[in-house]
């Protein structure tokens, strides 16, 4: 497993070794032990999985404390353009936002920690999404930032009218958001 670091403080893009032959490929998506060490010491408690076309946008999502989750994501069917905006409010790269294409042929992970909101947009015809929370869902806590906030000015890549909930578009933006 390779660990490299991204434009966000925290946020780490996980390379699993992929070992293929004849039969096709077989990787490990996933080792406590090796995650403890080289990327975070969290628990995981919750899978979560979406099933979405293409130009779809799900997101900015998060949860405030004391339910805050870190996320690992990864792509089993398809590609997406995967999100994390920095959210803590004295964290120097606040509002800031990194972005980096995940898919099941790269088979590239991003662990997205408490303190950032998360959105991916999918770029494929279709997409499955998979990622492992470290708390569990809860209503009372979740939130959202408005997915084309323009302080954040997200380069989404594609620039077709995306296909949003009515809750994703109703979102605040940054400044109005709860943070806390």
């Amino acid at each position: 497993m390779k660990v490299a670091a991204t434009a966000l403080d925290g946020v780490m893009l996980i390379e699993p070794q992929v070992f293929h032959d004849t039969r096709g490929y077989f990787f490990e998506s996933f080792n406590h032990q090796r995650f403890r060490e080289s990327v975070a010491d969290v628990p995981f408690v919750q899978d979560n999985q979406s099933f979405s076309k293409k130009g779809v946008v799900r997101g900015l999502h998060y949860q405030i404390a004391p339910k805050a989750q870190g996320k690992l994501v990864r792509v089993l069917a398809g590609e997406i353009f995967d999100v994390a905006v920095d959210i803590r409010r004295n964290s120097p790269q606040f509002g800031q936002w990194t972005g980096i294409n995940l898919s099941a042929d790269n088979k590239k992970q991003l662990w997205v920690p408490a303190g950032f909101a998360h959105g991916f947009q999918v770029l494929s015809e279709t997409a499955e999404v998979l990622y492992k929370t470290t708390d569990y869902w809860s209503a009372e806590h979740e939130r959202a930032i408005r997915w084309n906030d323009p302080t954040l000015a997200i380069d989404w890549p594609l620039k077709m009218n995306p296909v949003v909930s009515d809750k994703d578009n109703d979102a605040p933006l940054l400044s109005a958001a709860t943070l806390a």
